[in-house]
C-alpha cells in the first residue's frame, strides 16, 4: 500500500486515499474490526460530507469524504508509516484500493 504525505494548514498529515465504494456506516463497522482502535467522534450532513476521528496506537485519525473517495489523516505527521499502513490496509480490505 503507497502511502502519501501531504502536510495541512493544521499540520496533520493526508497519508490515503481509498474509494468510496461503501457509505459511512459500512466503514465504520468494519474499523471496529481493527483491534484497539476507539471511535471518538463522528458527524456528517447525510449528504455530502462526513468526518470520522479514531484513536488507534496512541495517534489520532481523522477520515473525511470528497468527490467520491475517502481521505486519511492522521494529527502526528511524524507517526510510523507502519501505523498508517496498517490503517489504509484494513480499509482497503473493504473499499478497494481505487
Amino acid at each position: 500500500m503507497k502511502l502519501i504525505s501531504i502536510i495541512m494548514a493544521d499540520g496533520s498529515r493526508d497519508f490515503g486515499v481509498l474509494p468510496q465504494t461503501y457509505g459511512w456506516t459500512a466503514l465504520r463497522l468494519h474499523l471496529f474490526l481493527l483491534p484497539g482502535l476507539v471511535e471518538t467522534g463522528f458527524i456528517t450532513d447525510g449528504i455530502t460530507e462526513g468526518w470520522l476521528d479514531l484513536d488507534y496506537q496512541k495517534h489520532h485519525f481523522s477520515v473525511n469524504d470528497q468527490n467520491g473517495d475517502y481521505w486519511f489523516f492522521v494529527d502526528d505527521p511524524t507517526c510510523p508509516d507502519a501505523i498508517l499502513t496498517a490503517v489504509l490496509e484494513h480499509c482497503a480490505g473493504l473499499l478497494g484500493e481505487g
